[in-house]
């Protein structure tokens, strides 16, 4: 990398050099610990239910919308989705806009609308009426965010969601046809080149672009991982979102032997991904990156302390209980067509654990504050969480703001563990998926 960055405004830059010293006996130490409340806070224990509850005055609420469908299913992947059929996506984008009926109903209104797959896109028409409902319906959404993968970009029907969808994720997840051909991507996909060109022709289509890579691959070295933020740079969309590979128990041991990267090399890539996208981009959380920092990003939950999901498979937060949709479609479409929404389970969390939760989402994103927990949870976070602030103090991963009491720092350190936290949390969540679709019957799908 040159030794100056010079910025659209020709001034020079110099090069950030993050500052990530915990060693990896702690990093190890620290994913333990995580892996312990992982498992004992993501366990199956929940209950039934067959509704959801009413809206609470006051609180502000994102609408969480699941397309489980995928051309293809991407072997390191353990997402709800099923492998497309036109006849049985139809009918299902017909009974989400049911069920976002009943959720008007219940008196929701919401200020943001995230869409997520499986392939959101899989069928343009339908998820373009979607979004149309969606807006009728709830006036109040002032953003919505979409995903897609690259060979949905070159779709003329693609050029339907312009005006709808004011953030477009794309899936690169790597520009490198080596690392693309690995994971089964470039056949299905095409190269690194073709899905270059066709995100710089889909850029028009949308406010923001965010283009999400992946690191921690198998023989993804220095210079892939240089060349890969190199593409997306030139690229220049509003946002660039680096996921480390997230390996479940769920997950074939094949597929996690051959995919994989060993353990130790995440360091070194994480620091190369701070020092090459720091300075040109803010950091959103430890791993999304954006033009300015009041934007809206793929972990929504860090915006929105309660969200209400609807479609097969979609998960809501409300009133510190966790609520879960069938994963069965012949189940979602009967409980639709019967009036009732999809839930069907129901788990509540103890204060302590949510506010975990919440500290855990404080340190990914950056923004944990004294005054969030005050208002919050009427609680000292020193002492309400002392263990947690003790540990990640002393692995100088807060310090305190010097010019703000109420606010904490979260360094290059804390960074890297936010990230090691949030990489577990959500591996923890595919575990779940994946342990609910397991019983499921050819006939569910």
């Amino acid at each position: 990398m040159s030794p100056i960055i010079q910025s659209a405004s020709h001034e020079l830059i110099k090069p950030y050099q993050s500052n990530i010293t915990v060693p990896n006996w702690m990093i190890s130490s620290m994913e333990r610990v995580m892996q312990y409340y992982v498992d004992k806070n993501l366990r199956l224990d929940t209950i039934s239910t067959d509704r959801m509850p009413k809206p609470v005055e006051g609180k502000k609420y994102m609408l969480y919308a699941h397309i489980p469908f995928c051309h293809t299913l991407c072997s390191f992947c353990t997402f709800h989705r099923f492998l497309f059929r036109e006849d049985k996506a139809r009918e299902y984008f017909v009974a989400l806009r049911k069920e976002m009926q009943m959720a008007k109903d219940l008196g929701y209104e919401f200020e943001s609308m995230y869409i997520g797959g499986g392939t959101t896109t899989v069928l343009e028409d339908e998820l373009a009426r979607t979004i149309e409902h969606a807006k009728n319906l709830f006036p109040g959404i002032k953003e919505v965010s979409c995903e897609s993968d690259p060979q949905h970009l070159a779709s003329p029907e693609f050029k339907q969601l312009k005006g709808l969808v004011d953030r477009m994720s794309i899936g690169v997840q790597s520009f490198d046809d080596g690392i693309l051909k690995m994971t089964d991507r470039l056949d299905k996909f095409g190269s690194g080149q073709q899905t270059f060109d066709r995100i710089m022709a889909a850029k028009e289509l949308f406010p923001i672009i965010n283009v999400d890579l992946i690191f921690g691959f198998r023989g993804q070295t220095e210079e892939i991982i240089r060349s890969d933020l190199e593409m997306a740079s030139k690229l220049d969309p509003r946002q660039i979102t680096t996921y480390p590979l997230m390996i479940t128990h769920q997950t074939r041991k094949s597929v996690k032997a051959d995919l994989a990267a060993p353990h130790g090399e995440m360091v070194n890539q994480y620091r190369q991904i701070l020092n090459r996208l720091t300075g040109q981009y803010t950091q959103l959380s430890a791993w999304a990156f954006g033009k300015t920092n009041d934007e809206g990003f793929d972990e929504y939950v860090i915006d929105y302390d309660e969200y209400l999901g609807v479609g097969s498979g979609s998960f809501s937060f409300l009133n510190d209980t966790l609520y879960v949709n069938t994963f069965s479609l012949k189940k979602y479409q009967q409980r639709i067509a019967e009036g009732r929404m999809a839930v069907e389970q129901q788990k509540k969390y103890q204060l302590k654990e949510v506010m975990q939760y919440r500290f855990l989402l404080g340190m990914f994103s950056g923004r944990l504050s004294r005054q969030y927990f005050r208002d919050t949870f009427n609680v000292n976070l020193d002492t309400a969480l002392f263990k947690e602030m003790a540990s990640m103090k002393a692995m100088g991963a807060l310090k305190n703001d010097p010019i703000n009491p109420d606010k904490l720092i979260v360094t290059d350190n804390g960074k890297m563990l936010g990230l090691l936290m949030m990489k577990e949390f959500y591996s923890g969540m595919d575990n779940v998926r994946a342990q609910l679709r397991q019983p499921l019957a050819e006939a569910d799908m």
